[in-house]
């Protein structure tokens, strides 16, 4: 297992604190109401200015600076480590506890053959700057996790996986996510509440981002309607923390009654859905994996 032992439930992602939908200071106000609470954070720079919020937070605040997952990437080492000290520096803080890590050509194809990437990710862990990494996956990187895996690779750095994973996407392939559950790797689960309430998703035009999402929530309503839970966000957290590998899930919002949705349904006992609606659930996600996400182009969906 990882050895991400103090990982908060929930993790408070960052993408909407660098949206202008909402005043600068106000997106300010509520990272540091987040930060009071004690959560892990998630971040990236590719978050518009989302690095600019925080780190104002963080000024303002810096006894209460969170623990981080942030994405790390994409095409080589020296790449790698550039946005390490990016991320470092714009924030002012001397390590990140997580780095997500995100492959691109060709150190995907490195980190698959059990390349040199794996002595130099190693020595970005002995030198500080990184904690732990976890692997980032998508439908279309899947295989990339499996080769890795089943060569023995991957256990050399790998702490864990993180992916999209709640009630209407599970973006890990079917074989993936058998091996991650036959091996009892550590998950960390990404867009708690699949982007809004269920019915918004259903019933609204244009709530769902793309329409495979609308017809999801089409089949996973009635499912919610029926488990007799009221608030959308407590089923999503409740569901994610349903499968024993997984340790967190990260929700973003810019609205404070939204994360305190979030944070009401992960503070106490976090207590598993049915059975019978993890597998009614499981099930449809199976078939959305066979019949769309395999075959999905990258990025879109």
């Amino acid at each position: 297992m990882s050895s991400l032992k103090s990982i908060t439930p929930f993790v408070f992602g960052t993408t909407r604190l660098g949206h202008d939908d909402r005043p600068f200071e106000d997106r300010v106000s509520i990272a540091l109401q987040a930060m009071e609470s004690g959560v892990w954070f998630h971040t990236s720079h590719q978050y518009d200015n989302a690095l600019d919020v925080l780190s104002r937070a963080f000024k303002e605040n810096p006894g209460k600076i969170p623990k981080l997952i942030v994405k790390i990437g994409w095409h080589s080492i020296l790449e790698i480590r550039d946005n390490i000290k990016l991320h470092l520096d714009q924030l002012g803080i001397s390590s990140i506890e997580v780095g997500q890590l995100c492959l691109e050509n060709p150190l995907k194809e490195d980190f698959e053959k059990g390349g040199k990437c794996y002595d130099d990710l190693q020595k970005i862990l002995e030198e500080g700057w990184i904690k732990n990494w976890v692997l980032e996956v998508f439908p279309w990187t899947s295989q990339t996790a499996i080769k890795a895996i089943r060569n023995g690779f991957a256990e050399r750095i790998i702490q864990g996986y993180i992916f999209y994973f709640n009630p209407l996407q599970r973006f890990a392939s079917n074989t993936l996510w058998d091996i991650l559950h036959e091996r009892n790797e550590t998950i960390i689960a990404m867009r708690t509440v699949s982007g809004g309430p269920v019915h918004k998703l259903r019933d609204v035009p244009g709530a769902a981002w793309k329409e495979y999402l609308q017809k999801r929530a089409t089949e996973v309503a009635p499912i919610f309607e029926k488990s007799g839970i009221q608030n959308w966000t407590e089923f999503c957290i409740r569901f994610a923390h349903s499968f024993p590998q997984v340790i967190s899930t990260v929700g973003s919002t810019n609205k404070s009654e939204n994360l305190n949705d979030f944070l009401k349904a992960s503070s106490a006992r976090i207590e598993a859905l049915d059975q019978r609606i993890i597998e009614q659930i499981t099930l449809l996600q199976q078939r959305w994996s066979d019949e769309l996400d395999i075959h999905a182009e990258p990025w879109s969906m």
